[in-house]
């Protein structure tokens, strides 16, 4: 039952990760937050009584319902309560408590390194990133990114091309509203080889507020995050803010003015021409943000 309850609080507005791990963190479970008495909730940050409202509204039913309809359709449901969370998300303080997953998760995908930037690369930058991932994913790290056109297909398709490489897409809309629609043939394939993640419900449409809010979780996932190219406003910028905060190693190529600002606010250089792949990758792999992993907390399992 704790599948729908976490469903249940996940779709209320107003509830978002760092809401929930404190109702969660107050009364005991998602169960116990829905059964919770009105003027309890009442006290609590964040919940007005709007959002009381909400919750006396949710129907267990008709989650049970949508989650079955979900299950034929190939779609899981992970909660925080769930072994496969994603553990580097796990630490992250505003995580989604829900995720909605077309794919596998897998443990190795806790060897991760993102690789973002701009919509409209230039052809250099799309074969850099594309050769970077390739090469990353072939020792064994799972590339992340964010499915949009230009630097983020590239990362996509070169961690498909090696040999057992895996990735994972993070959308800003739901998994059955696949955007751009030309990565729809892309989505696919990364099923097979890793998986589609979403925190929003399947049939949400993709959004300016949707996309920026991935960010956090392309981050999230991963151990580094690499801008390729980007210019000064480029969306990639705000994944490496969000980086930094997480405390994950930031790397940023050189030659394109949304990169050369990342470089002089201190994230370090990385030019693939004199770059040692290998010890890069040890370097992502042994990287942890928040000390020793294997630590019971209130999200472990």
């Amino acid at each position: 039952m704790s599948k729908l309850h976490w469903l249940a609080l996940s779709a209320i507005p107003g509830i978002g990760g760092v809401t929930a791990r404190k109702l969660v963190e107050r009364f005991g479970s998602a169960e116990a937050v829905l059964n919770a008495p009105d003027e309890e909730l009442k006290r609590m940050p964040r919940i007005t009584a709007e959002v009381v409202a909400r919750l006396q509204m949710v129907s267990l039913d008709v989650l049970e319902a949508e989650l079955a309809a979900l299950a034929e359709e190939g779609l899981q449901v992970v909660t925080w309560d769930d072994a496969d969370y994603p553990l580097n998300l796990r630490q992250v303080g505003d995580a989604p408590p829900v995720l909605f997953v077309r794919g596998d998760l897998l443990p190795e995908d806790a060897h991760a390194v993102a690789i973002v930037g701009t919509r409209q690369p230039t052809p250099r930058a799309m074969a850099l990133a594309e050769t970077l991932a390739q090469e990353l994913a072939r020792r064994g790290l799972t590339i992340v990114s964010g499915l949009a056109s230009g630097i983020d297909t590239a990362a996509h398709r070169g961690a498909l091309q090696a040999a057992g490489g895996r990735t994972l897409a993070v959308l800003g809309s739901g998994l059955r509203v696949i955007h751009p629609r030309e990565n729809i043939p892309l989505a696919e394939t990364i099923t097979q080889r890793g998986a589609l993640l979403s925190e929003f419900h399947p049939n949400t449409p993709a959004r300016g507020p949707n996309l920026m809010a991935r960010d956090r979780i392309v981050s999230g996932l991963s151990r580094a995050v690499i801008v390729v190219e980007a210019s000064e406003k480029s969306g990639s910028l705000d994944t490496a803010a969000k980086a930094q905060r997480q405390g994950r190693l930031l790397f940023a190529v050189p030659g394109s003015p949304g990169t050369q600002a990342l470089l002089a606010e201190g994230a370090e250089p990385l030019d693939l021409r004199t770059a040692d792949l290998d010890s890069l990758s040890q370097r992502i792999r042994d990287h942890s943000a928040y000390g020793d992993e294997t630590q019971p907390g209130l999200w472990n399992t």
